[in-house]
């Protein structure tokens, strides 16, 4: 919900200050394959049964982990998607030190704190690493919990589409894909 939030916002911001929806149909990517199954995979292990299936959390990793190497290839083409590499990153960390798993504050998981882990969750406490970039940030209204990564990807996104639907040649100093 909240990436969904930032593309919005990002979008408005940019039409509002002069920009046209037609510029984003200039983006070019390479390799948007990749995106696109990293994205289909992460969304399939958060949003089925298969979060319940141990091992699907390395998975999950994995997907992480192309939208990282998708994002770092896309560094000089979109700017401001360096924003969402880092965010992209701290959560990859944060959920590779605690074996493919990202901890949510104990206050905020409570279905999760009466199950110990579910999916590529696990609530925060002794046995968990780098809590600070864990899930404990909540944004009210929206009863969703989110990590300081999450927090910079939004940010990233955010810019990554206002400067898009701004820029009326994003591709005058890179070679065609």
């Amino acid at each position: 919900m909240l990436w969904a939030f930032a593309i919005v916002a990002g979008l408005v911001v940019g039409l509002v200050t002069g920009g046209k929806i037609a510029h984003l149909a200039m983006l070019r990517f390479r390799w948007p394959w990749l995106i696109l199954a990293a994205v289909a995979i992460r969304a399939a292990v958060l949003l089925t049964p298969l979060n319940r299936i141990d091992g699907a959390q390395y998975l999950y990793v994995l997907a992480l982990a192309a939208i990282v190497v998708w994002t770092i290839i896309h560094i000089k083409r979109l700017p401001g998607v360096w924003l969402v590499t880092a965010g992209s990153a701290l959560n990859l960390l944060v959920i590779v030190v605690n074996g493919g798993r990202m901890p949510v504050a104990p206050e905020l998981a409570a279905s999760l704190a009466r199950h110990g882990t579910m999916g590529q969750y696990t609530v925060m406490g002794g046995q968990t690493n780098l809590n600070l970039l864990g899930d404990w940030i909540v944004l009210y209204p929206v009863p969703e919990v989110y990590s300081v990564g999450d927090i910079v990807i939004a940010l990233g996104l955010a810019i990554v589409v206002f400067l898009a639907v701004r820029n009326l040649n994003p591709y005058s100093e890179l070679t065609p894909p």
